[in-house]
């Protein structure tokens, strides 16, 4: 089956997940045990040597109560103590030496556990569709790359190991206990069964406050990354007051949610301490009485309070074993959903010979349709172009009619509901994504930079390029003077997103980033938007050598670009309305011809 084949069977078969976007249903389709335990199993030699090593140390402490039992009877019968006491020193030492080394072994693998999830996760949203990191909030994708992969830490390897050292630890003890007294033990187990029916209440309620508090911590990071990202706008329409609010309304919803954890989780272990120190005077007097009629020794009292005592840790690790796990369950399930999120195709990176060829591209689009989504209307409705291979082609005609789009597609951003794009003859469903976008330059409209220096943006399609293309595509863009003006060259902060540069200059930079890729394919879209006369020209001059030997196709509205294309194709309504010359399109066509005269002619 050919790769549009599949894609057209995947859109008929899957129109809900059509826009790449996270599924509205919060289930996920394997239990977030599984996916947890996924986790660990790249570290399970790890985690269960240490494991091993922590579970020693509770036996170690469990063992200590029946050396001091047998130190109370040898004490009772004048016999010597100082092996006991020896014994007592070196059981409490050697546990907690070995709990040391369990412990860093477990947050040795806890860190790593983290390190993998965070990788994994990067290569997941850099794989993204466009369409679903367009739909997605950024500050929450954030969140749960940096907040939720941290409560793995401690819940993949701690929280696991708890729940098994903590029960193996319990119920040795309690068998010990019942071995030394049945009565006590019933005493203690009727005690501590108030522990069990708390924590089966309250870990649920852990969970879903754990959830709410994550969600409401990425719904405030993505409504201050908003605020930051228009912080000009912001301030400009004097909407701090409000922004403010918005983003304190979601902290204290955060904080709400995390309130009831912490009640939650106050309440669990709060009744097992209630609970040892209940246990604790009800064998201490029931135990005394027994002792008092001889039904115990005395030495079996002091070892079972030990034991009691002792006791209170494996419980209280259970307890905080089963909250972190319940915290835990809530980040798993929502790295879930991003893993749920359509990524592009994972295709090799080898460059197709056609690719790599000097001449440029022919790109015919035959009768392609395209939504951004099932409910919304159709953007393109039929579009049927055909593009040859080098010169300019330049498509014109009303906001919201669908020029850009037919960029997107072309990149491959989007994939078209009907019809087919052919570059060379092949569907650009049967080109891997590497091939087809190392032969495309694409200037957008808005001309993002990136947080970095200004070569570090030249050079980010092409990282090899040499010292003499730099230098060419800066002269050839007019960024000769910005360099020279800079105070540090190239080699100078742009700011974030650029905003230390001009929209000019911004546009000028992706220009040139796009020339050192020497594509076969350039894509512009409105390039000369925010450019003065003087720089417009000497674009529109780069623009035009350009298209000698690649195949550019422009978006525009400003005559002096339009008329410098060899073909014009007028879009209406998603359609296409009239292609031709210049003067073939203001002598056929109606609504050219009104652009010609009025739109096109802003800033003439």
């Amino acid at each position: 089956m050919s790769r549009a084949a599949s894609r057209t069977e995947d859109r008929d078969s899957s129109t809900t997940r059509e826009d790449g976007a996270v599924p509205v249903r919060t289930p996920i389709d394997r239990p977030a045990w599984r996916t947890l335990l996924r986790y660990v199993r790249p570290h399970r030699r790890t985690v269960l040597f240490g494991g091993m090593l922590t579970l020693l140390g509770g036996l170690a402490a469990a063992a200590q109560p029946l050396a001091a039992k047998a130190l109370v009877d040898r004490l009772g019968t004048g016999g010597a103590i100082t092996g006991l006491l020896a014994l007592l020193v070196g059981l409490a030492l050697a546990g907690a030496a070995i709990a040391m080394v369990g412990d860093y072994l477990l947050e040795r693998a806890a860190e790593s556990v983290v390190l993998v999830a965070r990788k994994k996760l990067t290569r997941k949203l850099l794989s993204l569709r466009v369409p679903a990191v367009q739909r997605a909030e950024p500050g929450d994708l954030l969140s749960r790359f940096t907040s939720d992969t941290t409560l793995l830490r401690e819940v993949c390897t701690s929280a696991l190991v708890g729940l098994v050292t903590g029960a193996v630890t319990t119920v040795v003890m309690v068998v010990m206990m019942g071995v030394m007294d049945l009565a006590l033990l019933g005493v203690t187990l009727a005690v501590l069964a108030v522990v069990g029916l708390l924590a089966g209440a309250g870990l649920p309620m852990i969970e879903k406050a754990s959830r709410a508090a994550q969600v409401a911590v990425g719904d405030t990071g993505s409504r201050l990354e908003r605020a930051l990202g228009a912080f000009r706008t912001v301030k400009a329409e004097g909407a701090e007051p409000r922004e403010i609010a918005a983003i304190e309304r979601g902290a204290e919803d955060a904080w709400r949610a995390g309130l009831r954890s912490a009640r939650w989780e106050s309440l669990v272990h709060g009744s097992n301490t209630l609970a040892i120190q209940a246990a604790f005077l009800a064998v201490l007097g029931i135990g005394g009485a027994r002792v008092a009629t001889g039904a115990i020794s005395l030495s079996t009292l002091v070892a079972f309070l030990l034991f009691l005592f002792y006791l209170n840790e494996p419980i209280g690790q259970l307890l905080h074993a089963g909250s972190r796990l319940s915290v835990g369950l809530a980040a798993v399930r929502r790295l879930s959903e991003v893993e749920e999120m359509q990524s592009e195709p994972a295709e090799a990176a080898v460059i197709h010979a056609a690719a790599a060829a000097k001449d440029g591209a022919r790109l015919v689009f035959e009768d392609v349709r395209f939504r951004y989504g099932p409910e919304l209307p159709e953007v393109l409705r039929g579009i049927s172009v055909d593009v040859p291979a080098t010169g300019m082609t330049a498509f014109v005609g009303p906001s919201g009619a669908g020029k850009s789009t037919l960029f997107a597609l072309v990149e491959r951003f989007h994939e078209p509901s009907a019809g087919r794009i052919l570059l060379d003859g092949r569907d650009l469903a049967d080109w891997d994504l590497a091939s087809l976008r190392a032969g495309i330059g694409y200037v957008e409209q808005d001309a993002p930079l990136l947080s970095g220096t200004l070569r570090d943006n030249l050079v980010y399609g092409r990282p090899d390029a040499t010292e003499e293309e730099i230098r060419d595509a800066v002269a050839q863009t007019r960024l000769d003077s910005l360099v020279e003006r800079l105070p540090e060259g190239l080699d100078t902060a742009v700011g974030h997103r650029g905003n230390f540069l001009s929209g000019g200059e911004r546009q000028r930079v992706a220009l040139a980033r796009a020339l050192i890729r020497r594509p076969r394919l350039l894509l512009l879209d409105e390039i000369t938007s925010q450019l003065d006369a003087a720089n417009e020209m000497a674009i529109r001059d780069v623009v035009t050598a350009a298209a000698k030997t690649m195949t550019v196709l422009v978006v525009a509205h400003r005559l002096s670009t339009v008329t410098q294309a060899d073909r014009i194709v007028v879009v209406d309504n998603g359609t296409v309305r009239a292609a031709g010359t210049h003067d073939e399109l203001v002598a056929g066509d109606s609504l050219y011809a009104d652009f010609a005269a009025t739109q096109l002619l802003t800033g003439e």
